[in-house]
């Protein structure tokens, strides 16, 4: 076993030779800082809306679905530090950044009355051959923190994407709901005494596709939904 001193100085060279830097700026992270500077971190546009009060993210769903709750953590801007950070989640191979961020607003949503009766926090799935090109759904270790936070049970194998779509970034409202109406589907183990049910993205934008999700989990009965995501577009 390598004495601590040892891994201590040996963690140092390492960060040296090969310095973490910030997933926001690309600037040298300083000791005890993790994924974010603490400049960009205090630069995140937090939307501080919560699961208790009315917020402009429950609106997006009015009239389309019967959701019980929605938030979101972050406002999404062109530029920016969560535009940065959520293209090294996706398309850089940092899974971490995920944890970092579930772990963050876990922390803030822990105590709130409307998340106390969650069953089951379920991430958006992700297409099978899509997810084995990745490495690993980009909303997996978020949603898991925040079941950790919530004490309530992380499921993933409920709901499953059946189709495998192309991306929708460039896509009107219509057009995603097309995209997305008959993609997702109920797996076998769906048979399980669920009363509330949390429904996690990474990014809301027309709300399509928690909407879709939302309308296959709605037939496993009469179960509630809220939804959440890591960042929204204004």
């Amino acid at each position: 076993m390598i004495p601590k001193r040892l891994a201590k100085i040996l963690n140092e060279i390492h960060n040296i030779l090969l310095p973490l830097v910030c997933f926001g700026c690309n600037a040298h992270l300083s000791r005890g800082e993790s994924v974010l500077c603490t400049v960009c971190r205090h630069e995140v546009p937090l939307t501080d809306y919560n699961f208790d009060d009315e917020n402009p993210v429950d609106r997006i769903f009015y009239g389309r679905i019967p959701i019980n709750k929605a938030a979101s953590f972050m406002f999404f801007q062109k530029n920016g530090v969560v535009k940065n950070i959520l293209h090294h989640l996706k398309y850089k191979n940092q899974e971490q950044i995920g944890g970092f961020l579930g772990q963050w607003y876990g922390s803030l949503v822990q105590h709130e009355s409307s998340l106390k009766d969650v069953d089951a926090v379920i991430p958006v799935p992700l297409h099978i051959k899509k997810q084995k090109k990745r490495g690993y759904n980009q909303v997996a270790l978020f949603a898991q923190k925040i079941a950790n936070s919530i004490n309530a049970k992380y499921r993933d194998d409920i709901l499953i994407r059946g189709i495998n779509t192309k991306t929708q970034t460039k896509k009107d409202r219509q057009l995603r709901w097309e995209n997305t109406k008959d993609v997702f589907q109920l797996t076998t183990n769906n048979n399980v005494s669920i009363k509330h049910v949390l429904l996690v993205d990474d990014v809301i934008t027309t709300g399509a596709t928690l909407e879709a999700c939302a309308q296959t989990l709605s037939k496993m009965g009469p179960i509630k939904i809220s939804v959440l995501s890591m960042a929204v577009v204004p």
